[in-house]
């Protein structure tokens, strides 16, 4: 009988085991063998990479790439060992070019027996933005100071710009490892603007939350902060610009009041600020946690939008309703004006401004609890959402019924202690950021909320009532020639976009303008022999608070006594030698003095402390240029250029440097580029002119003198110049009108007065 034809057997298949060497006697198949081979495929799969990966962190280390993820590092300051901020934090959320560094500080690496740690965890608003010297933080730790005289209480405020709960998160659980006594979270302004929001320019939009930890883990190996270096380098940058922008980096982001990424938003937030809440109740800290107060009455909405699914007819009646509107504000027909505005909020319920303009009718109505329900609705329609909202608050709110916290309402309380119904410019300078005033109150609501958990013995030690706001202020060393700078400081924001676009914009720069001329009014010399008094006796009592020698440095810099100022700044040096600001101020300070090799020493030390620092390269550069110093100088005005590529300024002192090296062609073509990002920059014209004047380009020179000449008609130098070109181009009538205009502006200009009486005496030389 024939046999069975002989299946194909399979390269690899189980069938070709009749090839396999025999089993040993008593072993299956896959028995010990098996497992052997088993334990080399796993170890092949899984620890062999491991090890690999293992090694190349170690590598990585040891070559001392990537950035330390703490938010305190260990350092000896005196003698006395203490933790500082790290400004490489923050790399695991922004990108380089426009990271965000903490405010300097420093924390006794172990709290004194029987003093008190207060952390201050939150974003620019609690960090105490425009001047954190003034914050609200600042005013709690004096007022607690003054109150209970005989404790230590040591304010630790961690909280910074443009950051949101994602990068509070681990700051959290790094503040819980350090003896805190009492943890004050002020959050939520920055959650759909600040790292992985719905509106960020700093990398992913409102991803889950699951991705965003998976991220941020990663980013804590060196292995996982090359592979996001990489990521961006392969990504079109999330900006047109390389450097920080401030605000207006956002104008083109909108959130639409309905968008899904708002509610995954909300729902990263409560995931995070769960955490937090965690972090601080395992550790045994009492929390303060505030709702968050915003500018309801005075800030109007950044954008508005139309819901895309109102009619052309509709929006055309919305926009009749809205300009029908106008006149009658503006007459101060606050009824029919609200009537015109109620329709508009009918058709359009999601349209900001629509909210806002019949919220301001029903409060001079005086139909406040209708006007609050506007005014939140102005701010939680708000497209570009830079406040916090009804939502966030409501999950603050919700988060504060945990055992263990403590809800400080501060969006209903601060209001209630300044006095009014509805928060406005009493309290704030913009959208979010308090003045003088809120800063004031809102840190008497945060220390009566620490007081009320204080220890019985420490209660026991009451001295007094809580101190006025006039007190607290000369503890803290705030005069009015702060006040001046601070205004300046808050002009300059306030006229950039997107404030400057605000319907109340110039009802705002105008108070603010007429509080500058009000403070420049009261700058007698007897108020600044009586400000330097005040500094003096700040500084008598607290010798150590290295923010009220910055403040007396800053005053007496702008007085112009640099020694004086060099002097405290000095002082800064000593008790904050890892912040890179005293050694930024006593650069500039001695190169303003003339001390060039002075001036490039500190300068170095705070660009070592903070490479990304584009003033300070600036500065350094400006000092190598004096010298001069050419080779030195380039380089320091290309990393300036680099770092921040869409500042004309920068460009044109590349252009000037350049021009000093007798590299003319370059050197125009950094003035063209500086002049590309501000036409109406008037110096970069006339620079340019000259440069072309020097190249033999009469023509091309003239026409920048007269650019020059139409942003500021009474340039003698410019006038000079273009006259001068002009008869270099034959254009002999011109260029004589031209001269005689500069006599008119400076008669005793000796260079005019030669040209002239040259042309009157004959046939014209060339010049």
């Amino acid at each position: 009988m024939k046999g069975k034809p002989a299946k194909p057997v399979r390269a690899g298949s189980a069938s070709r085991a009749s090839t396999a060497p025999p089993t040993a006697k008593g072993e299956r198949p896959g028995g010990i063998g098996g497992r052997r081979r088993w334990l080399f495929r796993l170890l092949a799969m899984f620890v062999i990479p491991l090890v690999l990966l293992g090694l190349t962190e170690a590598g990585l280390r040891v070559a001392g790439y990537g950035y330390d993820p703490r938010f305190f590092i260990p350092q000896t300051i005196g003698g006395e060992k203490f933790f500082v901020q790290n400004d490489d934090f923050s790399f695991r959320f922004f990108p380089p070019q426009i990271v965000r560094q903490p405010g300097a500080l420093r924390m006794k690496a172990v709290k004194p027996p029987g003093s008190v740690r207060i952390f201050v965890l939150g974003e620019s608003a609690a960090m105490g933005d425009p001047e954190p010297a003034f914050g609200p933080a600042r005013y709690m730790e004096v007022l607690l100071k003054q109150r209970y005289p005989g404790v230590e209480f040591e304010v630790v405020n961690v909280a910074f710009t443009a950051i949101n709960s994602h990068v509070v998160l681990p700051i959290a659980r790094e503040c819980a490892a350090h003896q805190g006594d009492f943890w004050v979270v002020y959050l939520g302004n920055n959650e759909m603007v600040g790292p992985f929001g719905a509106l960020t320019v700093f990398g992913l939009q409102a991803p889950p939350q699951g991705l965003v930890r998976l991220s941020l883990a990663l980013q804590r190996t060196r292995l996982g902060q090359l592979g996001v270096a990489l990521s961006r380098r392969l990504q079109k940058p999330a900006t047109p610009d390389a450097s920080w922008g401030g605000m207006q980096m956002f104008l083109k982001n909108r959130l639409s009041p309905d968008s899904p990424q708002r509610q995954q938003v909300y729902r990263n937030f409560a995931s995070n600020l769960a955490g937090v809440l965690d972090a601080g109740t395992c550790s045994g800290v009492n929390i303060i946690l505030n709702t968050v107060a915003v500018n309801l009455r005075d800030s109007p909405p950044f954008a508005s939008e139309i819901e895309a699914g109102l009619s052309d007819s509709g929006r055309a009646r919305l926009q009749g309703l809205l300009e029908a509107a106008l006149p009658l504000e503006r007459e101060g027909a606050w009824e029919r004006a609200a009537e015109q505005l109620e329709a508009a909020c009918a058709l359009a319920p999601a349209h900001a401004e629509a909210h806002y303009r019949l919220a301001s009718c029903l409060d001079r109505l005086g139909r406040t609890d209708e006007a609050r329900r506007h005014y939140h609705l102005a701010c939680d329609t708000d497209t570009l959402a830079f406040r916090t909202d009804s939502q966030l608050n409501g999950v603050i709110r919700r988060a504060g019924e945990r055992d263990g916290v403590q809800l400080l309402d501060a969006e209903t309380a601060l209001p209630r202690e300044s006095g009014v119904d509805i928060p406005g410019r009493e309290s704030f300078y913009e959208h979010v950021h308090f003045n003088f005033d809120g800063a004031y109150h809102l840190g008497r609501l945060w220390a009566g909320a620490v007081a009320d958990r204080l220890p019985e013995r420490v209660r026991a030690q009451s001295a007094s009532d809580w101190p006025s706001r006039e007190a607290c202020e000369r503890r803290l060393g705030l005069t009015d020639w702060n006040r001046k700078l601070v205004t300046e400081a808050m002009l300059r924001r306030l006229r950039q976009p997107p404030f400057s676009s605000q319907s109340n914009q110039a009802d705002r720069i105008q108070a603010l303008s007429g509080l500058e001329q009000r403070l420049l009014a009261g700058m007698t010399p007897k108020a600044h022999e009586e400000a330097k008094a005040a500094y003096e006796e700040a500084i008598a009592g607290a010798p150590e608070d290295h923010y009220v020698h910055e403040v007396y440095g800053n005053f007496l810099q702008y007085t112009g006594d640099l020694a004086g100022a060099d002097r405290q700044w000095e002082k800064v040096s000593r008790l904050m030698p890892h912040d890179f600001l005293p050694w930024f101020q006593m650069g500039v300070i001695e190169a303003r003095q003339g001390n060039h090799a002075g001036a490039q020493r500190n300068l170095l030390q705070a660009l070592e402390l903070r490479p990304s620092l584009i003033e300070g390269w600036s500065e350094l550069g400006q000092s190598y240029g004096a010298l001069p110093d050419w080779p030195k100088a380039l380089d320091c005005f290309d990393r300036a250029c680099r770092l921040r590529p869409q500042d004309p300024i920068l460009w044109a002192y590349r252009a000037r440097v350049l021009g000093g090296m007798g590299r003319g062609v370059e050197a125009i073509q950094s003035y063209r580029q500086a002049l590309a990002l501000n036409p109406g920059y008037a110096d970069a014209h006339g620079a340019l002119g000259d440069l072309l004047a020097q190249s033999g380009r009469f023509p091309e020179a003239a026409a920048e003198y007269e650019a020059a000449l139409r942003l500021r008609p009474n340039d003698v130098t410019a006038n000079f110049n273009l006259g001068v070109m002009l008869l270099r181009t034959g254009r002999m009538v011109e260029g004589q009108q031209r001269l005689q205009r500069v006599l008119e502006l400076d008669p005793n200009h000796a260079l005019a007065q030669d040209y002239l009486r040259r042309l009157e005496a004959g046939p014209p030389v060339k010049p």
